[in-house]
């Protein structure tokens, strides 16, 4: 079944604002690599450094493919991924200071609105969409 018409238009707009987003993350993770390494090394990620580029790639690649619509299964298990992995790990919110616990909290509720969206590209990456380069696994 194929994602056209006025559904693959919706689709097309939901990928350029997802993918587009999530790949800017990751080109964020390579403008400010110093202060998320920090960041990931004060919530004690073993070798932040390498953690904060990894999962800039991950960004960066799993948000191209989605909006490309190229290898989109890769693309959103990897955004799928990294929300999974990073969201209890970084946003701890239940573990932080009573001064950074919203904080927290709300982005940690983020990245979860963000993973239900990588799981729904996840689950519709098997079928043909419309105004996509249209290559993949399956």
């Amino acid at each position: 079944m194929a994602i056209t018409g006025s559904a693959g238009a919706f689709l097309l707009v939901g990928r350029v604002l997802f993918g587009g987003l999530i790949a800017f993350q990751g080109v964020n993770h390579f403008m400010n690599v110093d202060q998320l390494t920090g960041y990931a090394d004060a919530k004690g990620v073993p070798a932040p450094r390498v953690g904060v580029v990894a999962s800039g790639v991950m960004l960066i690649l799993g948000g191209l493919s989605i909006l490309a619509g190229a290898y989109a299964t890769i693309g959103a298990g990897m955004v799928a991924v990294f929300l999974l992995v990073t969201s209890p790990a970084i946003h701890d919110f239940w573990a932080a200071s009573e001064e950074q616990a919203q904080s927290e909290m709300t982005d940690f509720i983020k990245n979860g609105e963000l993973l239900g969206a990588a799981l729904t590209f996840l689950a519709i990456s098997g079928m043909e969409w419309g105004y996509a380069v249209g290559v993949g696994l399956f």
